[in-house]
């Protein structure tokens, strides 16, 4: 009697201590789209996906439209744990190496995300990147690629002629440098101040993101020239997390957060093929 006694104790105390033992975690992340934005719905349910996943033991409260510090300064925020995680692109952080460059944004290098995808995960790209991801700090977890991207102009983009003296907003690093030898006149400047920008004359187009997004940020209603495909970039997002922050996420819960994001990531280039041609065809409609 005494041993069953022991035994059913024991039972009761593993029943009682495992969900105590349970490391509960509330990660704080930043994206520079906003909460309707495709995107921004998306990492809604990559969210959801952590959360689920985890059994509520994984929490991400996640700050829209750079709502906490500007989108280039988020990667420095997490760094200094402001916030935990950058869920906005290493192309912004050129500034601290060159070498971002190539985990954000090779002009032409790529026709497709598969071929980005491919160099990530199966080419060596990943170790290579987080070396210079660990080198700051940071942790990456992963891209998120929406395909070619689509400038938005007040005036038709025909050809290399059409860009002389163009001014449109253009993220920093390689990009502005080339379209500088091209003639055009890029100005660098945040994702969230492109709307307004385009409204008010400074610029007269953009560089944004890919022709569905941009149908989403409005940009078609102040002006009315597109280039679908695009040719010039295909940009990968990123999540990335403070080193600290990561390394001290079980095994388990980082597995959990990996998966959930390759779900995002597929799901981002899938549904951005589809609104990309929908929105050329509703576009090209409405004249």
């Amino acid at each position: 009697m005494k041993l069953k006694a022991l035994l059913m104790s024991a039972v009761v105390v593993a029943a009682l201590s495992g969900p105590a033992m349970a490391q509960e975690v509330t990660l704080r992340m930043q994206t520079h789209y906003a909460t309707e934005h495709p995107t921004g719905k998306l990492l809604a349910t990559f969210i959801d996906d952590v959360q689920t996943m985890s059994d509520g033991e994984i929490s991400i409260e996640m700050f829209y439209s750079s709502s906490v510090v500007a989108t280039v300064e988020t990667f420095d925020a997490a760094i200094n744990g402001i916030l935990d995680c950058d869920a906005t692109g290493g192309a912004y952080q050129t500034g601290k190496n060159p070498a971002f460059q190539f985990v954000g944004d090779i002009m032409g290098g790529y026709d497709t995300p598969w071929q980005q995808y491919s160099w990530l995960y199966y080419g060596g790209g990943y170790d290579a990147a987080q070396e210079l991801y660990n080198a700051q700090g940071m942790q990456l977890i992963g891209w998120s690629i929406y395909g070619q991207e689509s400038l938005s102009s007040s005036k038709p983009i025909a050809g290399f002629e059409d860009l002389k003296g163009w001014k449109f907003r253009s993220p920093p690093g390689m990009e502005t440098e080339i379209f500088q030898e091209l003639g055009a006149s890029p100005i660098v400047m945040d994702f969230t101040e492109i709307f307004t920008a385009l409204e008010t004359g400074i610029i007269d187009g953009a560089d944004a993101s890919g022709l569905a997004n941009n149908v989403g940020l409005g940009l078609y209603d102040i002006v009315k020239h597109a280039t679908y495909p695009g040719f010039h970039s295909m940009p990968s997002d990123h999540l990335a997390c403070n080193k600290d922050v990561w390394d001290g996420l079980s095994e388990s819960q980082r597995r959990i957060i990996d998966t959930a994001w390759q779900k995002l990531s597929f799901q981002v280039a899938l549904s951005n093929e589809k609104a990309n041609a929908e929105a050329a065809a509703k576009l090209k409609a409405d004249g």
